[in-house]
């Protein structure tokens, strides 16, 4: 777990209303103005949910040459590899199996068997440096009990994480909340910038959840070839473009 100089507050989020006060949500009425590529980004927000504590975080839907994947944060699956962890898209779930888990960057990936049919995945486009300062950014993702939510915002800076493998990590000028945890970063042309997993903390007068300056570890410390090595290794099925 990362020991912060300023403390980023990891997002897993908690529906404490009881089923009875739930109303059926809203169909989706995406404005024409929403870019084709916003629209993709939030088509492809997936809802994770943690078996062991009933808890939830987000993530995205992603292929990888022909491998199914959703990515997402460490810590909302903080389970062993080969945990499975339930991957929901509006009406639809799938069971996804943790085959990657990289505690010190905070990043995960679930191997999903069966993909999603009532969406398209991002492909995994990442950026091969950290994303510069400015850089303009969409996520989607499940804060708290509401369902998807859209955000925008900018890289507002960039912040020095201590301990090994670590290094620079990116502050964004957007907003995000618990269950945020996850979601997935994109560039306004879909390039991915990398995982939301904080927010940063104010200690002073008292402690105060800063919910509009919020933690992301760059997509570049994740290798994606070497994170899916070990997976390969195992796997047993049909033949993967991903595992050659």
């Amino acid at each position: 777990m990362k020991q912060l100089c300023i403390l980023a507050m990891f997002l897993c989020g908690f529906d404490m209303r009881t089923p009875d006060y739930r109303p059926k949500p809203p169909a989706d009425v995406v404005n024409v103005s929403m870019s084709s590529v916003e629209k993709r980004v939030r088509d492809a927000a997936i809802k994770i949910t943690v078996p062991f504590n009933g808890g939830h975080g987000s993530g995205s839907y992603l292929i990888y040459k022909d491998m199914h994947l959703v990515l997402t944060a460490q810590h909302v699956t903080s389970g062993p590899l080969g945990t499975h962890y339930l991957a929901s898209h509006k009406d639809e779930s799938r069971l996804g199996i943790l085959i990657y888990s990289d505690p010190e960057n905070d990043i995960a990936l679930l191997y999903l068997s069966n993909e999603f049919k009532l969406t398209e995945p991002m492909r995994y486009n990442p950026f091969e440096e950290v994303a510069p300062v400015g850089e303009a950014i969409i996520y989607s993702g499940f804060p708290s009990h509401h369902k998807l939510m859209s955000f925008d915002g900018k890289i507002a800076g960039y912040a020095a994480v201590p301990g090994p493998n670590t290094g620079k990590h990116i502050i964004l000028y957007t907003y995000g909340w618990f269950g945020c945890s996850g979601s997935v970063i994109y560039s306004q042309k879909g390039k991915i910038v990398g995982v939301l997993y904080g927010v940063d903390v104010e200690y002073y007068p008292d402690i105060q959840v800063q919910e509009n300056m919020i933690w992301v570890v760059p997509i570049n410390k994740l290798k994606i070839d070497n994170a899916l090595k070990a997976f390969c290794l195992g796997y047993q099925g049909k033949t993967l473009k991903a595992c050659k």
